[in-house]
């Protein structure tokens, strides 16, 4: 072919509709059950938008950014995460004066130049919602309820919820030094990019997944974060571990989990397949204090999460146990001549403004042909109209299951017309 989708994207093709479907009305039935409310946003933004936001010694902004001039000259970035373009929002629109914390979820596609592999795309779709204007320990776990209850909604049954507190910004200088002061002694033996992280931004040695150096033995011997925590950042930690075990939340401590965005301040989470690696979180998120401020506001709190769709979709694929709903017609609509061929238009029509799934036969094709094609698509019925049936004004119906059939008068098919083909 001439044509493909570019590298790291691809089609959802209609067979993949039902999991996208069931996905996303999982997203917006657990988000409207907490309060939380839609917002959508531009696909691209300001580029310092993400440089401020994300922070320039991120991969995201390093690597992954898809960011260009447009005929203005300016610069613009098409969406590599949500949170950023969600707190301009909040904070453009004047939402301080609303109830706090305003409570906001979005479903959105995100774009990050990176090397497509399992679960990873160039372009990637995520759910996540954000709460903002509450500091308390108490929306860190009704946040981590929700994320719990829309994956076991969605379908995901096995999961490990990994959580970790790295502090904020008068606590973390003290863990990064001690990051320093452990990794300095042994540079030669991690990759070239941990070497820049190590100059540039200690904290995302954390985040290497390279396995060519020693970079993962590393973080494994690294100090702990949860070990420099301020007395604000330590009572915090107590009292969301106390919440989540109210909630029989099942979490594992994870000492090494920083995420891989500069905005994150002390909660930090992620959940995997039970049975998977590194590399396939399925949902990930924190708290965000000190954003605000860095855009330009006054000091708001705010915690929420992203959680990539493609990668549900391929974790419910691999599970035989899950079982999506196929869409198939109701009823086959089989036409015999020119005069049968105007008539099940008008029956067609019909009976879909009354709520059916209607699929109307190839035309040109034979009785046969028109049967394969009904079973082919699995329907539950077929309507069969020839020229004896616009005579006797009396249609065929048949049950496609158990091979019954029954004459019903072609003016008065209705939905009720099926209910008793047994």
């Amino acid at each position: 072919m001439r044509y493909r989708s570019p590298r790291g994207t691809q089609d959802i093709l209609p067979e993949l509709q039902p999991y996208w479907h069931h996905i996303v009305q999982s997203a917006e039935n657990i988000a409207t059950k907490y309060n939380y409310k839609k917002i959508d946003t531009p696909m691209f933004e300001d580029t310092d938008l993400f440089l401020r936001g994300v922070g320039e010694g991120t991969d995201i902004v390093e690597k992954e950014m898809y960011t260009f001039l447009d005929r203005g000259g300016d610069s613009l970035t098409l969406r590599p995460e949500g949170t950023a373009s969600i707190c301009r929002a909040y904070i453009e629109h004047g939402m301080h004066t609303l109830p706090q914390p305003v409570r906001l979820y979005y479903i959105a596609p995100a774009f990050r130049y990176e090397r497509p592999q399992r679960g990873r795309f160039r372009q990637h779709h995520q759910f996540g919602l954000e709460a903002i204007g509450d500091g308390s320990p108490i929306i860190d776990a009704e946040i981590i309820e929700l994320a719990y209850q829309y994956l076991y909604s969605a379908g995901i049954s096995k999961m490990q919820f990994m959580i970790n507190n790295i502090g904020d910004k008068s606590c973390r200088p003290m863990f990064v030094n001690a990051l320093v002061e452990f990794y300095k002694k042994r540079l030669d033996d991690i990759c070239e990019d941990c070497r820049l992280r190590f100059s540039k931004n200690p904290l995302r040695l954390l985040d290497c997944k390279r396995t060519d150096y020693l970079c993962q033995q590393m973080i494994g011997d690294s100090p702990h974060t949860v070990d420099y925590l301020c007395t604000e950042c330590d009572e915090h930690w107590n009292r969301l571990l106390s919440y989540l075990d109210s909630l029989n939340i099942n979490y594992i401590i994870n000492p090494r989990l920083v995420r891989g965005l500069d905005y994150y301040t002390k909660t930090v989470f992620e959940v995997h397949p039970q049975e998977s690696g590194s590399q396939t979180a399925l949902l990930g998120g924190g708290r965000y204090d000190g954003l605000m401020e860095e855009l330009g506001s006054k000091p708001v709190p705010g915690i929420g999460f992203g959680s990539g769709i493609e990668r549900i979709v391929g974790e419910l694929r691999t599970n035989k146990n899950f079982v999506i709903k196929e869409l198939i017609p109701d009823a086959i609509m089989i036409h015999i001549g020119s005069p049968a061929s105007l008539e099940v238009i008008k029956i067609a029509s019909s009976l879909r403004n009354e709520g059916m799934n209607i699929v109307i036969a190839p035309d040109g094709r034979s009785l046969r042909g028109q049967m394969r094609y009904a079973e082919s698509m699995k329907a539950s019925y077929v309507i069969i109209i020839g020229q004896n049936e616009i005579d006797s004004g009396l249609a065929q119906v048949k049950n496609m299951s158990n091979g019954t059939q029954k004459s019903c008068p072609i003016n008065e098919l209705s939905p009720d017309s099926f209910s008793n083909i047994d």
